[in-house]
């Protein structure tokens, strides 16, 4: 059995916030039941026994939501204990953590240094860009809570990355959103282009006035890009994951995350009630794998797991034409984590089975046009940095 990597939601798609853009409260309305519940004691305890006996070597656990923290900190000491319970195979557990942050408070970031979490911290740049969509429940501003708890965090000694979904509103202020992050010593960024709603059963969809447009996109990679590169010459470069993914693959190494690899897998992501399915964005009443009690072993070898990886496998004849195709490799189906460029969703629709062109597909020919010369000098960089090391 493999390394495994398995995506948990213990709230379901509950959460504390009303992001205008949010992916899974789109998604869960287009499902029988938008919320599969908070995950009980007993759904956790098989859950993590299964996982363990799945995995080998290493296993990481993510929680995602909804909002995880909205289960409690009982449930995260639970789960910490029963890892430890079944852990019989004594594989190199690992645990990660998607929140907004609202909930943080110093029991949450004590516990969470403790037991090492990783912390993916929900930030969508300054003030006015973060409060713009990221509104509470209630309608309030959330900015000036979110740096209260990374501050906490901080105190803490956690380990955290932020998160940042790219509206077409934020990728016009690219400048703006990197010396925000540069200011506040970020040292791992994400960013994720916000996407359009799901379609509709009829086949209508509507755009999406948060939705990043392809053209707008491409200048906001451009611009960020140089913005980094400068940086990484004097030493000075934040980590922002996508870059370090595609310098990575230059210099001729397989992009850490999973998506930019241009292979699929089956990834497993578990709801409250323990239901499986095979992707963030698949977590759908057509694409439930089965749930818990089965097993992961089975479920991988389901043959709706096998038609949901072989249905991604075709690439277009623009892409193999494409003299970027080995940077972009047209944008994996499915991936491990949270939700990306690279997901398959970004090639729909299917046509007689098949995935199209990535909806973003210019944003990425401006980018790597602007981009590839000195990416490739990043490639030598790293591979002469490796061989140096002896790795």
């Amino acid at each position: 059995m493999p390394a495994a990597s398995i995506l948990i939601k213990p709230a379901s798609a509950n959460c504390n916030m009303d992001c205008k853009y949010c992916f899974y409260k789109c998604l869960s309305s287009h499902r029988e039941e938008y919320s599969k519940g908070f995950m009980k004691e007993e759904t956790l305890e098989t859950l993590v026994r299964e996982a363990i006996a799945y995995a080998d070597g290493s296993l990481t656990f993510a929680f995602q939501g909804g909002e995880p923290t909205l289960a409690g900190l009982d449930f995260f000491q639970k789960a910490v204990e029963l890892q430890q319970k079944y852990n019989n195979k004594k594989l190199q557990i690992e645990n990660t953590i998607q929140t907004n942050g609202l909930l943080i408070d110093e029991k949450w970031a004590r516990f969470l240094g403790e037991h090492r979490f990783l912390v993916g911290l929900s930030l969508d740049g300054p003030k006015k860009m973060h409060d713009r969509y990221r509104k509470d429940a209630a309608g309030q501003d959330t900015f000036a809570r979110i740096m209260h708890s990374v501050q906490l965090l901080e105190q803490y000694h956690v380990d955290y990355n932020v998160v940042t979904v790219v509206t077409n509103d934020t990728a016009k202020q690219a400048s703006f959103l990197y010396k925000f992050w540069k200011r506040n010593h970020y040292p791992f960024v994400q960013f994720i282009p916000c996407m359009d709603e799901i379609k509709r059963q009829d086949g209508t969809q509507e755009r999406s006035i948060y939705a990043v447009e392809p053209e707008q996109y491409g200048k906001f990679l451009c611009e960020l890009f140089d913005l980094w590169y400068a940086d990484f010459a004097t030493g000075e470069a934040m980590d922002i994951r996508m870059f370090s993914n595609l310098a990575q693959m230059a210099a001729g190494y397989p992009a850490e995350e999973s998506g930019m690899n241009g292979c699929c897998n089956c990834y497993f992501v578990v709801e409250g009630d323990g239901s499986v399915y095979p992707c963030d964005f698949y977590c759908m009443d057509a694409w439930k794998l089965g749930t818990v009690k089965d097993g992961f072993v089975q479920m991988k070898t389901s043959e709706k797991a096998k038609a949901f990886v072989e249905a991604s496998r075709p690439v277009c004849a623009t892409c193999h034409e494409c003299p970027y195709f080995s940077l972009c490799r047209g944008g994996c189906r499915t991936r491990g984590g949270a939700v990306c460029a690279f997901c398959r969703r970004w090639r729909e629709p299917f046509v007689d089975g098949k995935p199209g062109l990535n909806q973003l597909c210019s944003a990425y020919r401006m980018f790597f046009a602007h981009a590839a010369e000195r990416m490739e000098r990043l490639g030598v960089y790293i591979r002469q940095k490796y061989v140096g090391s002896g790795k």
